[in-house]
């Protein structure tokens, strides 16, 4: 009888990934911490500032805030004086959410300081790493799907319909 070695084969991409998120945004905490926000506030802020209003589902899928949590960080940032919700005037069940004067202005004084920390980031490993890793990072995100748990059974996104892998590397390069 052969043992069946249960060793894993692969590297472990998500936590590589959550270790190079870490030592990336390490740089970046001094900043938040002297403004006073969270980095889940950061990002909402750092959307709100280039997208002026958004519906809180708008929040949660671009800045990866689980709904659940959404609603209380939302919470906390009117109660600071970050955000200004306010329902929309055809569907009083929606919300939009937006910036305060306030949370702009602390994002145009932040501005110059986030840049200057990607500049710092971008000289230590090189501007031409820098745009393949986020070419990279970018074609990632084209070419996997996102898994979804109510899938049924055998619609993993990963298998094309006969079975093979889908988003072989001839289609990638089409």
């Amino acid at each position: 009888m052969t043992v069946k070695s249960t060793r894993l084969q692969h590297r472990n991409l998500p936590l590589v990934l959550l270790q190079a998120r870490e030592r990336v945004l390490s740089h970046f905490r001094p900043i938040l911490n002297a403004h006073g926000i969270t980095e889940q506030q950061w990002r909402i802020v750092r959307v709100l500032y280039e997208k002026p209003s958004l519906e809180p589902r708008e929040i949660v899928e671009l800045c990866r805030i689980s709904s659940p949590s959404m609603a209380g960080v939302l919470a906390r940032m009117q109660e600071l004086g970050l955000v200004h919700r306010r329902r929309v005037d055809h569907d009083q069940r929606r919300v939009r959410v937006s910036l305060t004067p306030r949370a702009r202005a602390m994002a145009a004084r932040m501005a110059p300081q986030i840049e200057a920390t990607y500049r710092r980031i971008e000289q230590r490993i090189g501007e031409h790493f820098s745009e393949r890793f986020q070419q990279s990072l970018d074609q990632l995100l084209a070419m996997l799907p996102e898994y979804e748990s109510g899938q049924a059974a055998g619609d993993h996104p990963l298998q094309s319909k006969d079975g093979g892998a889908a988003g072989s590397v001839s289609d990638a390069a089409q």
